[in-house]
């Protein structure tokens, strides 16, 4: 009986088999690694978008609350009501003000030309009064002159009739010895007699002038004081009268005031028209309210939060990658975003941009490495990647959600 020949190792099945699926777990490897060698992918990624947090702006008593948690909302839209009614009063208050700041400023606008025509007339008559009064005090002057040279004369005349009646005196005398001698007649005796009468009587005469021309002195002096006072009280009406460009600048300042008034109260009342329209809070922009925290009847505060709302319409992703994964990374590379809360459904975007550090930069206690305990951890740097318009019609994508975010680098 001839042996038959023994297979050799390459020609047993189970060799074969082997060897095949070695091969392909081979080629499988091999195909992979071509096909994500141009690939970086992290299942540390999230969706983010944004969260407007609305707030009072004025406090007061909510009235109505028309919306509900998780209700979308177009941007406009009522959210909140308060009590308008005390806002309404102040606003009316702000109002009257306004009107009765306008009508002083008015009235100081226009006492600005009646109280420069006025300075100007008060100083023109200042000056004729001024000149009237100097003219009045000359005047004085001269009669006081007149007066005294009347008196002079008059006590000039007194000299000359004492001594014309001293002499007729002697004459009398020397004339009453004679007459008892019979030396001279009666006649002659009577008549010097009776010119020292005359001459007495001229001396009477002349005494009485005398009084009157010293009296008519003090009335011209007593009018030259009046005159003096009348032209000091003038000039005094001139120095008030010149300073009526300074009144016509106080006024004027006081209308520039009186203007500034309104533009004070025509703000109160902007702020107040502003806090009544504050009483109705509306959607800034479209979304979804969520975290509503006021209802009908409560009272809230200045700045006291109300609601949140997210606007699904413009979300992205943010995708924490090694730095080992960044060197072939880059903005406008295409990538794709699968959402574990759609069992992997994909999304399309680009990368946006990468983030200026690492996660660990921006967290509260960044880890200090300056004690010599120096252990080195790969670190993450956060990258946005931004969907293509149209890849979430129907607002599937929520923040917060877990994605895995391939981006392609070749």
């Amino acid at each position: 009986m001839v042996d038959q020949p023994q297979p050799s190792l390459l020609q047993q099945p189970r060799v074969r088999i082997a060897i095949g699926v070695v091969l392909l777990v081979v080629a499988a490897v091999v195909v992979w690694f071509v096909v994500t060698a141009g690939e970086e992918s992290t299942d540390d990624a999230q969706v983010e978008g944004h969260v407007v947090q609305i707030a009072a702006r004025v406090g007061g008593t909510v009235q109505r609350v028309p919306i509900e948690d998780n209700q979308r909302v177009e941007a406009g839209a009522v959210l909140v009501e308060l009590d308008p009614r005390d806002y309404q009063v102040a606003l009316d208050r702000a109002r009257a003000e306004l009107a009765d700041a306008e009508a002083s400023a008015s009235a100081a606008r226009s006492s600005v030309p009646i109280t420069t025509t006025e300075s100007k007339s008060n100083v023109t008559t200042a000056h004729g009064s001024v000149e009237q009064a100097q003219s009045t005090v000359e005047g004085a002057l001269k009669e006081i002159e007149a007066a005294q040279a009347r008196l002079t004369t008059a006590k000039a005349r007194q000299r000359e009739a004492e001594a014309n009646a001293a002499k007729a005196a002697r004459d009398v005398e020397r004339l009453r010895g004679l007459l008892a001698k019979d030396e001279v007649s009666q006649q002659q005796f009577d008549a010097t007699s009776a010119a020292a009468d005359a001459q007495r009587a001229a001396v009477d005469s002349a005494v009485s002038q005398v009084a009157e021309a010293d009296a008519g002195v003090r009335v011209a002096e007593s009018k030259l004081t009046q005159a003096k006072a009348g032209e000091q009280q003038a000039r005094a009406g001139l120095r008030t009268a010149e300073t009526g460009p300074q009144q016509v600048q106080a006024m004027r300042a006081r209308a520039e005031a009186a203007d500034a008034h309104v533009q004070q109260q025509k703000a109160a009342v902007a702020q107040a028209e502003l806090n009544l329209q504050y009483t109705t809070v509306k959607a800034p922009v479209a979304g979804i309210v969520s975290r509503k925290t006021v209802e009908a009847g409560q009272i809230v505060q200045l700045g006291q939060p109300l609601l949140a709302l997210i606007p699904l319409e413009n979300v992205w992703v943010t995708a924490n990658f090694k730095e080992t994964q960044l060197t072939n990374m880059k903005a406008g590379q295409k990538a794709t975003v699968k959402v574990d809360a759609y069992g992997g459904k994909t999304f399309r975007g680009h990368v946006d941009s990468l983030a200026a550090a690492t996660g660990a930069r921006f967290s509260m206690l960044p880890p200090e490495n300056a004690t010599g305990n120096y252990v080195k951890v790969v670190q993450r740097i956060p990258v946005k990647i931004v969907l293509e318009p149209g890849q979430d019609p129907d607002h599937l994508l929520r923040p917060g959600m877990s994605v895995v975010p391939t981006v392609f680098t070749k």
